[in-house]
C-alpha cells in the first residue's frame, strides 16, 4: 500500500511505501509536513549526510534511494541499511545531539526536504499521529536489526543471505507478471560485497550462497540486479513469516 498527498491543490506523483516514515502519517498531517523545511535535489552518488559530522538537521526523503554506510577506524565499510522515498534519516544524531553513526549516500538522484531539529520537534508535539509513526519508524528499524543479530547465531550463511533476500523484496521489489509465480525485481542496485554486509556474511560465502539460490530457481541475477523468481517459495525457504520488519 502506498500514500500520496495533495500540495497545493495538485496531487503528488510520488507515493511512499507503507513502512516508511510519510507512508504511517494520515493525509492532512502528511501535507503539513511537506510543507516544512527547504526542498532539495541531489545527484546520484552525493553524499546526503557524513560519518562523524555534528549536524542536527534530520532529511525527508521523498524520491529516489539512498544506502546508509559505516566505515570503522581501520577503515573497514559496511552497508547498514537502504533508505528510500518516504523515509526520514538523520534522527538519530538530531534527538541524541551525538555525531552522525553513517554516511548516507545517494544511489540515483534524490529529492528531500532539509527539515531543522526544532521544526521537527514543534510538529511531532503538534501532530501525536507523527509522533506515533516516528516511534512506530524507530521500532521497526531496531526489530530489523535484532533479527539480523539473531540470525548470525540461528541459521547457515545460505539461509541467512535468502532472510535479506526475501525482506529487500518485501519493501523494495517491483513485481512482475510470469504466470502463477510471483516475481520481484529488486528496485535498488546493490553488488554482492553490499549483499554480504547486509547478511554479516564473507564475501566469498556471499558469491557461493547466491549461487546456490540460483541453481535452487529462488533468485536469478544479471549485473548488479537481481530478481527474486518466486516470492512464496523464497519466503518459505527462507522461514519468513512475518510482516517485513522495515
Amino acid at each position: 500500500m502506498r500514500r500520496s498527498v495533495k500540495q497545493a491543490g495538485v496531487r503528488m506523483k510520488h507515493a511512499w511505501p507503507h513502512s516508511t516514515f510519510l507512508g504511517r502519517l494520515r493525509s492532512s498531517t502528511l501535507e503539513e509536513l511537506m510543507g516544512l523545511g527547504t526542498p532539495m535535489v541531489y545527484p546520484a552518488h552525493r553524499q546526503l549526510l557524513k560519518q562523524g559530522d555534528e549536524s542536527r538537521h534530520v532529511l525527508l526523503l521523498t524520491r529516489g534511494v539512498a544506502k546508509v554506510v559505516a566505515s570503522s577506524e581501520s577503515g573497514y565499510e559496511m552497508l547498514l541499511a537502504i533508505r528510500v522515498g518516504g523515509d526520514l534519516i538523520g534522527e538519530m544524531a538530531a534527538f541524541e545531539d551525538q555525531p552522525r553513526s553513517g554516511t548516507v549516500i545517494a544511489c540515483s538522484e534524490m529529492s528531500a526536504r532539509i527539515i531543522q531539529l526544532t521544526a521537527l520537534e514543534s510538529f511531532l508535539s503538534r501532530h501525536p499521529d507523527a509522533m506515533r509513526a516516528m516511534l512506530a519508524m524507530l521500532c521497526a528499524r531496531l526489530r530489523w536489526a535484532n533479527r539480523r543479530r539473531m540470525d548470525f547465531r540461528a541459521y547457515d550463511s545460505l539461509t541467512r543471505l535468502a532472510r535479506v533476500l526475501a525482506e529487500l523484496s518485501q519493501t523494495y521489489g517491483n513485481e512482475v507478471l510470469d504466470g502463477t509465480a510471483r516475481r520481484q525485481i529488486l528496485d535498488v542496485t546493490l553488488n554482492q560485497a553490499e549483499l554480504a554486509s547486509l547478511a554479516g556474511l564473507a564475501l566469498p560465502t556471499t558469491e557461493k550462497a547466491l549461487a546456490e539460490l540460483s541453481k535452487l530457481g529462488l533468485v536469478e541475477r544479471s549485473y548488479r540486479k537481481i530478481t527474486v523468481c518466486d516470492v512464496s517459495k523464497l519466503l518459505v525457504f527462507a522461514k519468513v513469516f512475518q510482516e517485513n520488519p522495515y
